[in-house]
């Protein structure tokens, strides 16, 4: 089940007893917990919501008996009361295991007890926990467009398919940064978004961008290259611009192509992947004038007209 799934769950108001959800980023268990809460009313979850975090610092003292309590006290208001306990199951002891077990044998009437999993879901863990409703709200990085699309139209904008590749090679595959991005572009009050907006909104409105860099890479012009980078680097870091080259030479490669430019195509990618592994791998400061001065090399060997 994909985020989206548990999203369809929670607006049919979570009609199973227990659930199980899980995700290994942060921000998509926020999303969930706060798709929860709508569903009780705010007159009303002082005393049919609750909320335990046994992740967060100080609360090494609180107890499973205590939130199984919790979760066995007659709703008020004649509603139905949600309790979500945020743990790491892989900490659980057996006997809170098996308390967890004698629990879900025989749930509390009109009562919904929710635990968010921080990490992955072990096929052991599973079957120890199987007595709960299982829902992954991780999104795989293929659903990740789908997802920019979908949380842009919540905002009453529509990205087309370039401006959302575009997002992402700025931007990453960070879900939180995406949806911060996506929330200052819903302030333009534009109601639909291409490349461009994309390029003047996250820049920052900068003078130069990512087309600017390329167009100076292919005209073998390293002054203009190297000022164009200075410019780019004030408001971008090393990833998000090897990502945006990434993206701005993939164009190139659905474009007909010659023998001699698919080669220099190939090379070019593999200069900026060897990148993007030195910054993943070392977690350092990638030198990108030596990665400028690569690429420039290149063009002025191939001259090819991409």
């Amino acid at each position: 089940m994909s985020f989206q799934s548990c999203i369809n769950e929670i607006h049919k108001g979570l009609p199973s007893p227990l659930y199980l959800f899980y995700a290994s980023d942060p921000f998509l268990h926020r999303e969930a917990l706060a798709a929860i809460r709508e569903l009780v009313p705010v007159s009303e979850r002082d005393f049919n919501l609750h909320e335990f975090d046994l992740l967060a610092q100080g609360e090494e003292n609180l107890t499973l008996e205590r939130i199984l309590d919790v979760v066995n006290t007659v709703s008020f208001f004649g509603g139905r009361r949600f309790t979500i306990l945020m743990a790491n199951l892989q900490k659980f002891l057996k006997k809170d295991i098996e308390k967890l077990q004698a629990y879900a044998s025989k749930p509390a009437q009109d009562s919904v007890f929710i635990i968010l999993h921080y990490g992955e879901m072990k096929k052991e863990a599973r079957e120890k926990f199987k007595v709960f409703k299982p829902v992954s709200i991780d999104i795989r990085e293929s659903e990740i467009p789908q997802w920019i699309k979908q949380r842009a139209r919540t905002k009453g904008i529509d990205f087309s398919d370039e401006a959302v590749e575009y997002l992402i090679s700025l931007v990453g595959n960070d879900l939180g940064l995406l949806s911060a991005e996506i929330e200052k572009i819903s302030f333009v009050g534009q109601k639909r978004i291409d490349v461009d907006d994309i390029s003047d909104i996250v820049a920052g409105g900068r003078q130069y961008g990512i087309f600017d860099l390329v167009n100076a890479l292919k005209a073998q012009d390293a002054d203009n290259v190297f000022r164009i980078y200075k410019s780019l680097k004030e408001t971008s870091d090393d990833y998000g611009l090897i990502g945006a080259l990434n993206w701005q030479y993939g164009r190139f490669s659905h474009e007909k192509m010659s023998r001699q430019e698919q080669e220099y195509l190939l090379n070019v990618f593999d200069l900026l992947n060897q990148a993007d592994i030195e910054i993943k791998s070392s977690g350092r400061s990638f030198p990108m004038e030596y990665l400028l001065i690569k690429l420039l090399r290149l063009q002025g060997l191939h001259s090819p007209s991409v």
